[in-house]
């Protein structure tokens, strides 16, 4: 299976990016950590692995990316307003400087967004707000409320990154159009705390008829092991 280390210094967030690239054609999928996780906690923890077949078969290119939750939302030491601010910094880098990496080593076909936990967050907080760029999002264990790292601050820009809150106003017969293209998943276990925020989230969605797939995994916990499985289902080889 082809692994590639590539780093540069990201003008967007003014600090050297690493990520790590596995596979040589086939669709591309842009993996996040979980919480203050780096490039390298997917494959770590058995995510590569789970889906090695399907890469080293030509079906995925998946580019495993760095986070920067420790300067943004779980950042104490600034305001919370910086910390968003930090984040969308990040975004950017994601989108315009992650994206081009990921689809120009791929064979093309529909660009992926997934992550678990705190990295299925960024997969919907991003990709909800971007249905132009990416047409599949998978959440594994995501969670979609960000009141708990704001210390009760509540902004235009913290409405903005917070998926349950903007979408119920969303009116824009376009982007609801754009978003209705997008294939969502929504998995979670059926013990995991975040099972709630998922139960939320799917139904905020369907009030917009956009359509997503929310499977309760039974016996699920908020751990690995279910992210292994889920994983291996839904980028099977």
């Amino acid at each position: 299976m082809n692994r590639e280390y590539h780093r540069w210094h990201s003008p967007r967030l003014n600090r050297d990016m690493e990520v790590l690239l596995y596979g040589h054609s086939g669709e591309p999928v842009i993996l996040v950590p979980t919480s203050k996780g780096r490039f390298f906690q997917a494959e770590d923890f058995g995510l590569i692995g789970a889906i090695s077949d399907g890469i080293a078969a030509g079906r995925y290119v998946v580019v495993c990316v760095d986070s920067v939750d420790e300067e943004s939302w779980y950042n104490k030491g600034v305001a919370p307003a910086v910390r968003v601010a930090r984040h969308a910094q990040w975004e950017d880098y994601l989108l315009h400087e992650v994206v081009p990496l990921a689809k120009g080593r791929s064979a093309g076909g529909r660009l992926t967004l997934a992550g678990c936990s705190l990295g299925g967050f960024h997969t919907y907080n991003v990709g909800l707000r971007h249905p132009d760029v990416f047409q599949r999002l998978i959440s594994m264990g995501g969670k979609f409320e960000t009141e708990d790292f704001l210390d009760g601050h509540h902004d235009e820009q913290v409405y903005f990154h917070t998926a349950p809150q903007w979408l119920p106003g969303l009116n824009d017969p376009g982007r609801l159009s754009a978003l209705r293209r997008v294939e969502m998943t929504l998995a979670v276990g059926e013990h995991d705390f975040c099972r709630p925020s998922n139960e939320n989230l799917s139904k905020v969605l369907w009030q917009k008829d956009i359509r997503n797939d929310l499977s309760i995994w039974d016996g699920g916990t908020h751990d690995w092991p279910v992210w292994r499985r889920m994983i291996r289902q839904y980028l099977p080889a």
